[in-house]
């Protein structure tokens, strides 16, 4: 691997890499007024969240790279305390990078780029109408670390009010359907990423279960040379093996014999191809048929 000091090479250089590397990255599409009642739009893709009671958002307007100047984000949450963070997703992310353009103070990004702004109900800023999504927010603190080109900005804001378009709910209509959401993140340098059906799956949180752990998978399962650390993972994420009634029948099985019979003279062939299937079944969520696949292999091995 290469290893890079941020000390001892340029921030333009020591940039494209912390971003390249750090993706995807959700973005916040900030909107601002300053004291004077002009409004900003501008979106930072240095942005999550942090808690939930209180809700907590967190955003860095950091200063440019190239001069050191800051951003207008930056000096209206410091006029006014106000800020509400717009989610976009990819029907609007072309209007979301065409507000990054740096236009003079006073321009208002939202005539820019062609969206809607909607009045809020508890901050002064208005709303991205487009949006899926909107966080009323109240700024806690501006946290800033570093005076230097790329120096961050800390905006730490608690949520007021969250603003939620109806059609992207699922079906309780208490949760967002990330299908409908649509959302869309930065990678480094012009690269985007959205989050469409074939770029999203589902992960049993280990927190529903007290997984074995990969250390106490057998041998013949852990040293496995098909099986990969996910695969490895997902097996050290179950609590229970299968009885010794269900591998008896599993071992009668027509798609288990079928392996065996085929590959009875070649027992490493034999194992890899049982250790194959075996990554299937977990790659289709079937990970109880997996072990069970797992489990009586290592017995053919062992005669």
């Amino acid at each position: 691997m290469k290893t890079f000091n941020p000390k001892e090479i340029p921030t333009n250089e020591f940039h494209p890499l912390m971003l390249g590397a750090i993706a995807p990255r959700p973005i916040a599409f900030a909107s601002t007024v300053d004291n004077e009642g002009n409004v900003n739009l501008s979106p930072f893709s240095f942005f999550n969240c942090f808690g939930s009671n209180p809700p907590v958002l967190v955003f860095s307007p950091s200063r440019r790279v190239r001069d050191n100047t800051g951003k207008h984000t930056l000096d209206n949450v410091l006029e006014t305390g106000e800020v509400v963070i717009n989610i976009g997703n990819y029907a609007i992310v072309e209007q979301m990078s065409l507000a990054s353009t740096e236009y003079d103070k006073g321009v208002n990004e939202f005539i820019k780029a062609g969206l809607t702004a909607e009045a809020s109900t508890l901050v002064k800023p208005p709303r991205v109408a487009e949006a899926p999504a909107a966080f009323e927010c109240r700024v806690l603190e501006v946290k800033p670390i570093g005076s230097g080109g790329g120096a961050a900005n800390l905006v730490i804001c608690e949520v007021l009010l969250l603003h939620v378009r109806e059609d992207i709910f699922n079906a309780d209509g208490k949760t967002i359907d990330p299908f409908k959401l649509d959302a869309v993140a930065r990678l480094g340098g012009d690269w985007y990423l959205r989050a469409i059906p074939d770029s999203l799956f589902e992960l049993l949180k280990p927190l529903r279960t007290k997984g074995m752990g990969v250390d106490q998978l057998p041998d013949h399962i852990r040293n496995s040379s098909v099986l990969t650390g996910n695969n490895l993972a997902r097996l050290g994420n179950t609590e229970t093996i299968p009885t010794e009634a269900e591998l008896q029948e599993f071992a009668s099985e027509p798609m288990y014999r079928y392996l065996v019979q085929t590959h009875e003279n070649n027992k490493e062939e034999k194992e890899r191809q049982i250790h194959l299937l075996a990554q299937r079944l977990l790659e289709e969520g079937r990970v109880h048929e997996a072990w069970k696949a797992l489990l009586v292999c290592g017995r053919e091995m062992e005669n």
